[in-house]
Formats: structure tokens, sequence, C-alpha cells
């Protein structure tokens, strides 16, 4: 069954609203036999995606099969959006070995929004709402390798879900609908979310209708797509009759010097291309200078239009050629990651309305000119800085503001929801002091069977965080703790690392801060930039990257998104462990 591609949502009590995830659309067979991966094209994908099998293999038990399933398979950035250039990448690997070292890299999730067939029962001819249902009940479960994709009743919502996460774009489906393949019906339509850029037009193919899209990069001409669908019939036969009669006739088409300017829709620009361009409108009061690559990049980020930017060209990091606008993009791409970490927290922002070089000052409560928009709690005659939307992250950074800065609780809270070490070198040049450190906390943690996470400071240091149970420790218990791990590591090693607070008495070891982990001190967030000249980021890692080889000043405003598109969110479960962390051991170090 395949969705119809409209540009207006259809509404009514009827109907049900879906995450359209940018994958590859499949079915998923499943016998006794074993697992087949169909696409929509017929090809079998089965040995493309062997983490999927295996996992289906484990719990087969468990499930009444045969069963016969329609969804997308993905590989997921975050639970709303999928990275289709790694999957397609998989998509076209022959050799297994390559295979299974991405699907161990990068593991492949099979989304599931229908059901056609269980126990071998078939279910086609049931509505959506009752295939749905029972759906629900057999995999809402699941999580590892195959997911189950939940409904919407409020199209609203799930949009500005789905723009938050910048997804593909939604499905509206019709609850009582039975399945039936192919087109021919008006049940399901597809929305999507499309990134608008803008381009000048130069060349026109009249063998196959196409215009070739340009920008200006570095004051050159840089060529990022063609496009041909999107316009109506009377604006598409103007633009065509527009080349042929004014352009200078070439061999394969008609040329034209930059001077008329279209809007146009895209999914993504991969590798310098538009994905999927079509036509929004031409722009005639548009000049191509105007079609930048900066620009593009700026309106690729889709920021909020709630947010009115200000001085996007303005110089935050001097020495990293880094600009107001590069910051905005940074923060509206990692918001999916970074936000978690924010919401329900009272901030310190630090700000820097000139850039990093500049004055700058600390900030804890919110200002009077900030908008509605902005969540605070009650603190005296002031209120505390709330930031729990995508709106408010970008407000904030659009005035200046460098740093992100969060408590180990939450505002309504007295508990901690996480305990951290930070682990501080005397300088960059010590910085394997604090690699050497971390691999010795982490078998220590592991013995507890603790779930611990790691993140670069952004500056000299790496950080260590556990996330715990709300309500599960008290801040007397976690210092307890913290105090007798980080007093485990200063003795073994006197000479390296040490618990004491004077910076004149540390004598060049590596300062193991347990004291700063307290109700109401903060940390720096993941992924928040930082100050310093390379425009650094506090950045999640993976544990098998904390050897010699790690530096602190890696990962940077200009690489830290490509990163995550690349390698995933090494604290993407972050809040999942946290709720399923077993504390019975560290409970009995620091005697309940």
């Amino acid at each position: 069954m395949k969705p119809i591609a409209s540009e207006e949502i259809p509404r009514g009590a009827g109907w049900m609203y879906e995450v359209k995830y940018d994958g590859f659309r499949c079915l998923l067979e499943w016998s006794s036999d074993g697992v087949t991966l169909t696409s929509k094209n017929g090809k079998d994908l089965t040995g493309n995606f062997p983490e999927i099998v295996e996992y289906l293999d484990r719990v087969a038990t468990s499930v009444p099969l045969p069963m016969k399933l329609d969804g997308e398979l993905v590989v997921l950035n975050n639970q709303y959006q999928g990275n289709f250039p790694l999957l397609q990448k998989r998509g076209r690997m022959k050799n297994q070995t390559s295979i299974q070292q991405a699907a161990n890299a990068r593991p492949a999730t099979f989304m599931a929004f229908d059901l056609l067939m269980e126990n071998g029962k078939d279910y086609q001819g049931e509505s959506f709402e009752v295939r749905k249902r029972r759906l629900k009940a057999v995999f809402s479960g699941f999580g590892e390798r195959i997911r189950f994709v939940e409904s919407f009743k409020n199209p609203d919502e799930l949009q500005r879900i789905v723009f938050a996460h910048k997804g593909e774009g939604i499905i509206a489906k019709r609850m009582r609908n039975e399945y039936l393949p192919g087109k021919k019906h008006q049940d399901w339509f597809k929305i999507k979310n499309w990134r608008r850029v803008n381009g000048f037009l130069t060349f026109y193919d009249p063998k196959n209708d196409y215009f070739t899209v340009n920008i200006y990069e570095h004051d050159k001409i840089k060529e990022i797509g063609k496009c041909r669908h999107g316009l109506e019939k009377e604006a598409f036969a103007a633009l065509k009759k527009m080349f042929t009669e004014n352009g200078e006739k070439q061999a394969n088409g008609y040329n034209l010097p930059p001077a008329i300017c279209a809007s146009i829709h895209t999914l993504d620009l991969y590798k310098g291309e538009l994905r999927e361009p079509e036509f929004a409108r031409l722009m005639p009061e548009l000049s191509p200078e105007e079609c930048t690559m900066k620009q593009v990049k700026l309106d690729m980020a889709m920021l909020p239009e709630l947010v009115e930017l200000t001085n996007t060209a303005k110089v935050f990091w001097p020495d990293a050629e880094l600009t107001k606008g590069d910051l905005l993009r940074y923060i509206r791409e990692v918001s999916p990651f970074m936000l978690p970490f924010l919401r329900e927290r009272a901030l310190t922002l630090i700000r820097c309305p000139d850039g990093v070089e500049a004055e700058h000052f600390f900030q804890k409560h919110l200002p009077v000119y900030a908008p509605d928009f902005i969540d605070s709690l009650p603190d005296g005659e002031d209120e505390l800085i709330i930031c729990n939307t995508l709106e408010a992250l970008v407000w904030f950074a659009n005035h200046g503001t460098a740093e992100f800065h969060i408590p180990f609780q939450k505002a309504a809270s007295e508990l901690p929801c996480e305990i951290v070490f930070d682990l501080d070198p005397p300088s960059r040049d010590e910085f394997a002091l604090a690699v050497q450190a971390a691999n010795l906390i982490k078998p220590m943690l592991d013995d507890l069977e603790l779930v611990s996470f790691i993140k670069t400071s952004g500056n000299k240091g790496l950080q260590i965080h556990i996330p715990i149970p709300e309500g599960s420790m008290t801040y007397e218990q976690t210092a307890i703790f913290t105090q007798a791990i980080a007093m485990t590591v200063e003795q073994a090693y006197p000479d390296r690392f040490t618990t004491e607070r004077m910076k004149k008495k540390r004598n060049g070891r590596l300062y193991i801060d347990y004291v700063q982990h307290g109700k109401d001190k903060t940390i720096i967030a993941p992924y928040s930039p930082r100050m310093t000249k390379e425009g650094t980021v506090s950045t999640p890692l993976f544990w098998d990257e904390v050897t010699e080889s790690l530096h602190p000043a890696a990962f940077t405003l200009k690489n830290a998104v490509e990163r995550v598109a690349e390698l995933g969110c090494p604290f993407l479960d972050y809040f999942a462990a946290g709720k399923e962390q077993r504390l019975e051991k560290v409970l009995e170090l620091v005697g309940r």
C-alpha cells in the first residue's frame, strides 16, 4: 500500500497520523523457517541487514508465527529521524564482512507500522485501526532491532515533533481502511517536512525538462542539483520559454547567466547536492547574489520561524572563523540530542553577545524581555531559566549564549537524577591523565553493575556521567559514593591524581572533582559549545574512543553534527539506562 503525496493534511476523527521515516520501505515475512526482508521494488534485502535477522531469531519463540509486517528499514539518528545516506550505503554493499562491520557500527531498525499476517491469519481485510491495535499488542514490548510505530490523533502535535527532530514527514492514515496494494485508494497520504532553499537557474535541458540549480560559494558558481517538478503548468511553460528564447543554445540545451531565482523544496543537502528537489515557486524579487552556500546551510537547518534571527554574520569565534549563524545552525542540528539534557532543569548560561573574545556574563534568571514561549520557574522575585523547546534553545543562541550549564537534578526536585565525575587535568598538555583516570574508574563502575557514559568537557578534561532513577539516591549518598571512588584512584596513583581542591597544591596532578557533584551546582551540558578559541563542544564519546589518541580539541562546532550523523549519539540510550540502572551494590556501599 503506497501513500499519496499531499501538501495538505487530511483532518477529522477518522484519521490517525504517523512519522514518515527516511529509509527503505520493506515487507518483513517471518516464519519458523526464518526471516525475509523485501523492498517495495521486490529486492531481497535480507543479506544486507543481518542484525535484524539475528534479533528476530532470538525472539521468535515469543511471537505468533507466521507473520508478515509492513514497515521501514532505517538507521536511526534519533527517535524520529533516519539516516538515509548510511542506509543507502549499506543497501549497496556486497561483501559480507563489510556488511557485518556496518551492522555492528550503526545497526538498522525495522520500524513496524502495519500488520498483514499474524499466526497465519490474513489481516489485510481488517481496518487499519484493528491492524494497528493488534500490532501494538504484539510488538510494543520490543525495542532493540524492531520497533512499533506509534500513531497520533493530533497531526499538529506530530508535525511539531517531526520538525523539531528534522524527520522526513508524516503519514495520514484513514482508521477504517483495508490494506489495498498500490495507490488505488484515498486512505494514506504523505506530507513531507520539506527544507526550503533558494538558488538561481542557469541551464535548461529540453530532453528531460530539468533546470540546473546553482548557488554562489566563495564568489564561484556551484551546482547543487537539477529540478523539474513542482511548478504549475503555466509557470513551467513561461520558464521554459524564457530559456529557449533568450538562452544561449548549446549542445545539450540552453544556458542563461545568473538572473532567474527559485525557491526549492528538498529533503537534504548531501555531499553538496540537493535530495529530491522540487520547485516551491519562482522568486523574481530575489537576486542571485543572495543565493549563497552559507544561506543554503542556514536554511537547511530549518530554524524555527518563531525566533527572529539577528546578525548571523557576526563573528563569534575569530580563530575558528565561526559566526553567530554557524552557532545557530549547530544548535539547531544538535538540538534533538542536546535538548533532553536541558529539559526541566534550571540552566546557567554564559552569554557572549559580541563573541567569545569580548565581554561575557553568567545568567541564571530569565531576562524580562524573554518571549512567552520560554518556560521558567519562580525563584524569589526572579524566574529560573527552563529550556524545554527547540524555540527556546534557538532564542538563547540568537541572544549570544555560548555555553549551557545544567544542575544534576530537575528543577522541581531536591534529589539528583545523575552522578558525575569531573576529571580535570592541569592543562590540555596533560589530557592523557584524564584518559588514564577514566579508564581506571570505568572498571570500578562496571564491577558495581553501573552503566556509565563519558564525554569531553569541551575544554581540557573528561566527565563521566551515571544516570540514576529519579528519587533513588540523595546528594548525601552520592557524595559518599563519589568520594570513595575518587579517593580509591588517588590512593592507587598519588603521583598522578588528587582530590585536593587548592590548585597550588595539586603539583601537576589531575584533579578528580567529586565535590562539584552537589545540589544546584552545575556541569557543562552534553553538546554545549565552549568559549575556546577552536569552538570546541562538550562531546559524548563511546568508551572505546577513550584512548591515548583522543585529543580534547578534536570536536568542534564544525564537525560535531557530522560525527553524530556518522557514528550515532553515544548518549542516545542515556535516559533509558537511568531508569533501569541497578543500584543495589552502590546502596550497599553507601550504607543505604
